[in-house]
């Protein structure tokens, strides 16, 4: 009867047997199969068991930065107030800044941008410093001229109302402003009009922000505004 060394010494032998077979099998395979097969083959084993990362694909970048897009039988626009000296007021319309820094033609006191509703297009675009100067009666006339069945965009940057005559307000409440005769020194202010046609009800219209030492978001001025929305094509 063999005794406990003895077993010991078949069972090693025989895990040494076992290993130096396993070793020699491996280097059998690896001799035969080519090297980028191996690669390929271990690179795949990796990959088993990890889980498929999903990306949510990047939203669509829409008109004049709106969250949803307009209807295609309808004008995108986006106006948006100036905000303290630095930040300048924009008027965007169908995804075409009609007012702005980058365009050059953007100032202080009131912005006025007329867009041709038929068509979509740009008719004429100034601003109207109601700080220095007597601009008032300039923007009378450049409203009044402004030819039946147009789109017009108002907004200020820094003030529009120091030197702002009462004729310019009636004609401006006389477009459909609400807020134009409680303007206030540097009120931001921010509204939209249709001469020779009506503006449905439902969209975002006018909107007036007033300096508040207390509440302002810049030294001295309050925060910008805006307002956006989506202009039916078929009011005329």
């Amino acid at each position: 009867q063999q005794g406990p060394a003895a077993y010991d010494f078949v069972k090693l032998s025989g895990l040494l047997l076992a290993s130096l077979f396993a070793w020699y099998l491996g280097y059998i395979f690896a001799a035969h199969v080519p090297q980028e097969s191996l690669s390929t083959s271990i690179a795949y084993l990796q990959d088993i068991g990890k889980k498929p990362v999903l990306k949510a694909p990047l939203p669509k970048r829409q008109k004049c930065d709106h969250w949803s897009p307009c209807s295609p039988g309808s004008y995108a626009y986006r106006v948006l107030s100036g905000g303290g000296k630095e930040k300048l007021a924009k008027i965007c319309f169908e995804d075409e800044l009609l007012i702005s820094e980058e365009k050059g033609n953007v100032g202080r006191g009131i912005n006025i941008a007329i867009v041709n509703y038929e068509t979509g297009e740009l008719t004429s675009a100034n601003f109207f410093d109601m700080w220095e100067g007597d601009h008032s009666e300039e923007m009378v006339a450049f409203i009044e001229n402004a030819p039946q069945g147009s789109l017009l965009f108002m907004v200020t940057h820094d003030d529009g109302s120091a030197r702002l005559k009462s004729n310019a307000k009636k004609l401006v409440e006389a477009l459909g402003s609400k807020e134009i005769q409680n303007m206030k020194f540097r009120s931001s202010w921010v509204f939209i009009a249709a001469k020779g046609f009506k503006l449905p009800d439902d969209i975002e219209r006018e909107k007036i922000n007033h300096s508040d030492s207390k509440k302002n978001r810049y030294n001295g001025w309050p925060a910008e505004i805006q307002i956006e929305g989506c202009i039916p094509r078929n009011l005329m």
